[in-house]
């Protein structure tokens, strides 16, 4: 039972982080729950279909269909939370300071959302397969019924308990400051997810190591320790990665800052529509 919880544990833990982070970013935008709830629920269906046919896809690509198949959800998932962040960077402070009275940018919010909830299903989908597929072969090795069912109860309320802390600290985040530090937290997150879909690539031989190790701080914080596994959610963090993961990594933080910085040097610049002063000043003293 003790192992079960563990397992169900970690990989629940690391779904409900990425889903906190997100509903905290989103933390305005109308019928954000409906969408996050719906992502769970696309996620868990298709995670028992990825179980399902786990043979199927593993035989893929000569055997390397499931490094293909993990790379390619966390590559979907990275473009998606990009796509956010950037979007975050234009419309972040007219949501925080008139939300509800700007028609666009509730608009442009619930088009944002149909994005996450892409997200939020891809990250139960790849947690919830790898669960389903660990617990099968638990069963298959003899495991009791009641300590399967222990062990999950014990694994998701556990992950779900942390990933709520997180949350509701998020919230306590002045609003002020709220949108800047969700956006860093999602390009942060969207490295490291860069970063584990080229170690999967690698696996599958489809990418060059260039460097096995390039440094090993194991003795300090290991990848397999809950603070390790934590920040290896939250900022890519990893004890002992290959060279091109921290190329993966810090191409995208790149990207993404870039993409950030470049809309806000847009908006400054732009100057301000006309119609935003009432008829007779916007005409002038001579109109």
């Amino acid at each position: 039972m003790p192992g079960v919880a563990l397992l169900v544990f970690r990989e629940v833990l690391e779904a409900a982080l990425i889903i906190s982070i997100i509903c905290a970013a989103t933390r305005d935008v109308p019928r954000r729950g409906l969408y996050v709830t719906a992502g769970i629920g696309i996620g868990i269906v298709g995670a028992m279909l990825v179980a399902w046919g786990a043979g199927l896809i593993a035989g893929l690509a000569n055997g390397r269909g499931q490094e293909l198949f993990n790379a390619c959800v966390l590559l979907a998932a990275v473009v998606m939370i990009g796509w956010h962040v950037v979007w975050m960077s234009k419309h972040g402070r007219e949501l925080a300071q008139h939300m509800g009275a700007i028609g666009s940018a509730v608009s442009a919010g619930s088009r944002s959302l149909s994005i996450l909830l892409t997200v939020v299903a891809l990250a139960v989908l790849r947690e919830g397969s790898e669960i389903v597929l660990f617990l099968y072969g638990m069963a298959i090795g003899g495991i009791g019924a009641m300590g399967l069912i222990s062990g999950i109860a014990l694994g998701v309320s556990g992950g779900a308990l942390l990933g709520f802390a997180l949350y509701f600290g998020l919230l306590r985040v002045p609003m002020k400051h709220f949108f800047s530090v969700t956006n860093w937290m999602l390009v942060l997150l969207a490295a490291g997810l860069a970063s584990t879909a080229a170690r999967f690539l690698v696996q599958a031989n489809l990418l060059p190591v260039l460097g096995t190790q390039l440094w090993d701080t194991s003795g300090l914080l290991s990848n397999g320790s809950l603070a390790g596994k934590t920040l290896g959610i939250l900022i890519g963090y990893d004890a002992s990665p290959a060279g091109i993961q921290v190329v993966f990594y810090s191409t995208t933080l790149l990207l993404l800052v870039a993409g950030m910085q470049g809309l806000k040097l847009a908006k400054s610049g732009r100057p301000p529509p006309a119609c935003s002063l009432p008829p007779e000043q916007a005409s002038g003293p001579l109109g």
